[in-house]
């Protein structure tokens, strides 16, 4: 399994960086429209859809509106960053309450739905932060990577107080606190390499932590659905990794409210 994992990687990892940082801004909106378009074939399953047809339904419904997204010249609005930050509050709302709250969410149509407003926000996102600069959408990434190994080894040598134990045993509150205290050393790195006024780095302080805790909740998202329908993959997609959605379900949640919010910080 180790050596599936690693070959996987390094197979993946050179693409995702020439996906992500060496195409056109056309053709990189494609390259991310596919990822989530895949994370969006997984998402049926987690909804309680296993026959392929209304998966493949479900797939080309997003994909339809990615398309009239961009022929209406709708890329640079933020009313879908929006929709993904008031969905993140559901979701956070749901996550927290899990099992209690499961009957508000439980119906397929209502986990499609959940689909929509984590997957489209998240290409949209992801575009903004490209054309605002690759140092942000950079950023973004290494924060969700350096909260979550910050958490994992924070996690295992403090953790005691659980924060989701009915969706994720694992993930503690000193986890997080891991996570935050790896986020502030690479947002000293940032202001220093930008560089940034002492404002601009405090505020971007706080809105690292913030987005970082959502990644959290992007992750317990999935595993809540997942641990619903007694899934331990959203697919197999990725030999030795699982599937597309989990590798990205932290970025879903965290691309789109960095992109709503930095831009205030000027």
């Amino acid at each position: 399994m180790l050596r599936q994992r690693v070959l996987t990687a390094l197979v993946l990892a050179p693409l995702a960086l020439a996906g992500l940082f060496g195409l056109s801004a056309g053709g990189f909106a494609l390259f991310t429209a596919l990822v989530l378009l895949l994370g969006a074939w997984e998402w049926a399953r987690l909804a309680g859809f296993d026959s392929v047809p209304v998966r493949l339904l479900y797939t080309l419904g997003l994909a339809l509106l990615l398309l009239l997204t961009w022929w209406g010249d709708w890329m640079t609005a933020t009313w879908p960053l929006w929709l993904g930050a008031l969905g993140w509050l559901a979701n956070a709302w749901w996550v927290s309450r899990y099992p209690r709250a499961t009957e508000q969410w439980r119906k397929p149509v209502t986990r499609m739905a959940m689909g929509v407003w984590v997957l489209f926000p998240c290409w949209i996102g992801f575009y903004q932060l490209r054309q605002e600069g690759s140092e942000w959408l950079l950023f973004v990434l290494l924060l969700v990577w350096v909260a979550d190994i910050g958490a994992y080894f924070a996690g295992r040598r403090f953790g005691r107080r659980k924060l989701a134990p009915h969706v994720s045993p694992g993930k503690s509150w000193e986890g997080v606190f891991g996570g935050w205290g790896a986020v502030a050393v690479l947002v000293l790195v940032y202001a220093l390499w930008l560089p940034l006024g002492v404002g601009q780095a405090l505020g971007l302080l706080l809105l690292a932590l913030v987005v970082a805790f959502i990644s959290v909740i992007g992750d317990l998202l999935e595993s809540m659905l997942k641990r619903f329908r007694g899934l331990k993959d959203s697919s197999h997609l990725l030999p030795g990794h699982g599937g597309i959605l989990d590798r990205i379900d932290s970025l879903t949640a965290a691309v789109p409210l960095f992109a709503l919010i930095r831009p205030w910080l000027g």
